[in-house]
């Protein structure tokens, strides 16, 4: 059998042993690590996560570098048909819609239409108060660099869908919520990610340009980058290749609209479409959105774990990764580049379980894929929901300031964890509760006397008690 070369140069450097020979054998592994990988193990990464792992029924991955743009896929359209996916298979992309906010933002900006620094009352209606603290109002440059103060979602979200969570929240309920709430942090001092606020920024932006956010997207990035596949309102030929989303255990889900929060979740697209704008964004191409891609790119503040945040893109300063990442109800999407070697990853999904270390381990950012086990398929069961009264309630963990808030809608349980968005959960019994848009379950606990006492989180093979207050 023949030795692979560069195993053979391991074995050496480890037989002669020293420190150099341990320096040498971290060089070659970190170049193991960051090569580009070979188009057959692109192929055998793909088999070992759609039919081994069965982390979606479907997976799209597209790459592009000097050398031009390539697509893998494996799976199909929907669990138990036949359509399989392909580059032209259009996804939910989730949050990965934030970057096209924020190179909205920068394009406008670019033209004269506005300025990073300009307030956000500047272009609101005059009747909306909107939030200042300490003599400081919010700026756009805030609201992209998710440092406006504003929460992951306001608290008069409250879905009469669950399983469309974002479809009936309206401009009137969002100004309602400007018009009231009292900031908690100073404008520009913390970053904390927020739906709401790139929400705003879209709807904001929108307003300025005189029309709505999905024709600003076509018109400023769609239309010069040939993009034609990435649309929110999908016409009969586009819907027809839009692959159906599925919760973590495989069911079908429905799709997700966002009306008005469109800045922050709603396009749809494809691979194909995505290598395009990714292109664009690592350099690959030229485009009229050039100058302003770049400075979207550009680190303007801290958001932790040693990154940074540009206009919406997370910043890596090791290993040097510029990225995003999305997810609905049924799907997930990642985007990540680097400049040098210039080269460029999208991983597209109709599932909600996590992709974003297949598109890491393509970036060369970990050595491999996580371990996965497809997640124990739940069975909604039939119940009283009158019994949902008694769950209702906020329940504090013991080790950090986090609560799970339980409210009842009619005969629908929502829960709310803090910092996060507001979902339904379903009853396997009386006691046991399962989240659909993620791996997740809830189990409400009682005491002697039968009154309910404590929630356990089941969540990533942890069981976290949170006490009713």
């Amino acid at each position: 059998m023949k030795l692979n070369p560069v195993k053979m140069i391991l074995v050496l450097l480890l037989l002669i042993g020293g420190a150099a020979a341990l320096l040498t054998v971290w060089v070659v592994v970190l170049y193991l690590q960051t090569r580009p990988k070979t188009d057959s193990e692109i192929v055998t990464l793909l088999d070992k996560c759609v039919l081994q792992q069965r982390r979606a029924p479907g997976i799209v991955i597209g790459i592009v570098d000097e050398k031009g743009a390539r697509v893998f896929a494996k799976g199909v359209c929907e669990n138990g048909q036949s359509a399989a996916v392909n580059g032209d298979t259009l996804f939910e992309i989730g949050s990965v819609t934030k970057v096209f906010t924020g190179l909205l933002l920068q394009e406008m900006a670019d033209r004269g239409e506005v300025s990073l620094n300009d307030p956000i009352s500047k272009y609101l209606p005059p009747a909306v108060k909107t939030p200042t603290r300490n003599g400081r109002g919010i700026t756009l440059a805030d609201l992209a660099t998710q440092t406006s103060g504003l929460p992951r979602m306001p608290d008069n979200f409250n879905p009469k869908d669950g399983n469309n969570p974002y479809a009936d929240y309206s401009v009137e309920q969002l100004y309602n919520f400007l018009s009231r709430y009292q900031l908690k942090r100073d404008i520009g001092g913390e970053f904390e990610y927020s739906n709401l606020g790139v929400g705003l920024l879209g709807h904001i932006l929108a307003l300025r340009a005189g029309t709505n956010y999905e024709a600003l997207v076509v018109r400023r990035v769609c239309d010069p980058l040939e993009m034609n596949s990435t649309r929110i309102t999908l016409a009969p030929e586009l819907k027809a290749r839009l692959a159906p989303g599925h919760d973590a255990a495989g069911a079908t889900v429905e799709n997700w609209d966002i009306p008005t929060l469109a800045g922050a979740g709603g396009l749809r697209s494809t691979a194909n479409d995505m290598l395009k704008f990714l292109a664009a964004n690592a350099g690959l191409t030229n485009s009229s959105l050039s100058n302003a891609m770049a400075l979207t790119q550009r680190p303007r503040h801290g958001s932790g774990l040693g990154r940074s945040i540009g206009l919406i893109w997370q910043i890596e300063k090791i290993p040097g990764t510029t990225w995003h990442n999305g997810g609905t109800g049924g799907y997930h999407s990642y985007i990540g580049l680097k400049k040098n070697p210039r080269r460029a990853v999208v991983v597209l999904a109709n599932s909600a379980n996590d992709i974003d270390d297949i598109g890491q381990f393509l970036l060369g950012d970990r050595t491999g894929v996580e371990d996965f086990q497809p997640p124990k398929a739940h069975k909604e069961a039939q119940i009283d929901p009158a019994i949902y009264d008694s769950y209702v309630g906020q329940y504090q963990f013991s080790t950090a300031a986090v609560t799970i808030t339980v409210t009842r809608e009619g005969g629908h349980l929502f829960a709310r964890l803090t910092g996060q968005d507001k979902y339904e959960v379903f009853p396997e019994s009386e006691a046991d509760f399962f989240y659909k848009v993620v791996d997740a379950q809830l189990t409400f606990e009682k005491d002697s006397t039968g009154a309910v006492t404590d929630v356990v989180l089941h969540q990533n093979g942890m069981n976290q008690k949170a006490r009713k207050r």
